[in-house]
């Protein structure tokens, strides 16, 4: 089975797509490169964050390990949660690929 990564733009979109019934409308005016933390303000405080990372991994069928990755640098921002994403896919798709 060969599973395509979706390109970096498509898992912004959806990255916004999951975390925006979380974090409202106002997601729609911060930039991917923004600072979510300091953009939302209290909407975005540390209980969000981890729901942020129990959504992203529901949507992208991914697990975040607590220990192993950069949670509070990974899901500062938009463009980086998306990249997060991307390199999990690509991951586990060079896993699948040699099995």
């Amino acid at each position: 089975m060969t599973t395509t990564v979706p390109a970096l733009d498509e898992l912004t979109t959806q990255v916004r797509a999951a975390l925006s019934p979380l974090l409202g409308d106002a997601l729609a005016a911060v930039a991917d490169d923004a600072d979510l933390a300091r953009a939302l303000g209290d909407r975005y405080d540390s209980l969000t964050a981890l729901e942020c990372v129990s959504r992203v991994e529901a949507a992208f069928g991914v697990e975040v390990d607590f220990v192993a990755h950069d949670v509070r640098h990974t899901f500062a921002t938009v463009g980086r949660i998306a990249a997060f994403v991307r390199d999990l896919i690509e991951d586990r798709t060079a896993l699948e690929a040699t099995s």
